[in-house]
C-alpha cells in the first residue's frame, strides 16, 4: 500500500513529498538523472518502475515523439492509472520544443482527455524536459 503523503513541508520537484510513492514510466537514457535523483530526495525512497504492482501517488510518464501517437500515450495513462491512489497525480515529461522528440501539448491533452485525465499546468520540469501535470476528472470526495 502507498505511503500517505506528509503535510508537512516543502514539496519537491513535480509537487511530490515525503513518503509518497512515485512509479515511471518510460525511462531511458535521455531522461534527466538530475530531475529523478531531486525526486527521489524529496520523497525519501526510490523512484518505482513500470512493473511495481502496489498503490502508487504520481505516476511519471517520459514520453517522446518516437514512443507513439497520442492513442499510444492515451493507453499507458490508461494503464498508469490502474495503480494511482485517488486524488493522485499524472505528470507526462515530454522534450520541449526544438528538442529531439519534442511532443505537441495538444497530443498530450488528447490522450489525457481519452484516459479520463484533464491537463491542469505545464511547466519547464527540467533543462530539456516540459511537465504537464494530469489530475483525474469526476473522482471528487
Amino acid at each position: 500500500m502507498a505511503a500517505r503523503p506528509e503535510t508537512a513541508g516543502d514539496p519537491g520537484p513535480l509537487g511530490v513529498r515525503p513518503g509518497q510513492v512515485i512509479q515511471e514510466f518510460g525511462y531511458d537514457s535521455d531522461c534527466d538523472e538530475e530531475l529523478r535523483a531531486q525526486i527521489e530526495a524529496a520523497t525519501g525512497a526510490p523512484i518505482e518502475d513500470e512493473d511495481f504492482g502496489d498503490v502508487v501517488d504520481v505516476a511519471l510518464i517520459w514520453w517522446r515523439e518516437d514512443d507513439g501517437s497520442a492513442t499510444d500515450l492515451a493507453d499507458l495513462l490508461t494503464d498508469a492509472l490502474t495503480t494511482l491512489e485517488d486524488g493522485g497525480l499524472v505528470w507526462v515529461l515530454a522534450p520541449k520544443a526544438g528538442r529531439d522528440g519534442h511532443v505537441l501539448p495538444a497530443e498530450i491533452e488528447e490522450a489525457a482527455t481519452t484516459a479520463g485525465l484533464h491537463l491542469t499546468s505545464t511547466i519547464s520540469a527540467a533543462a530539456a524536459w516540459s511537465g504537464f501535470r494530469l489530475t483525474s476528472r469526476g473522482r471528487g470526495r
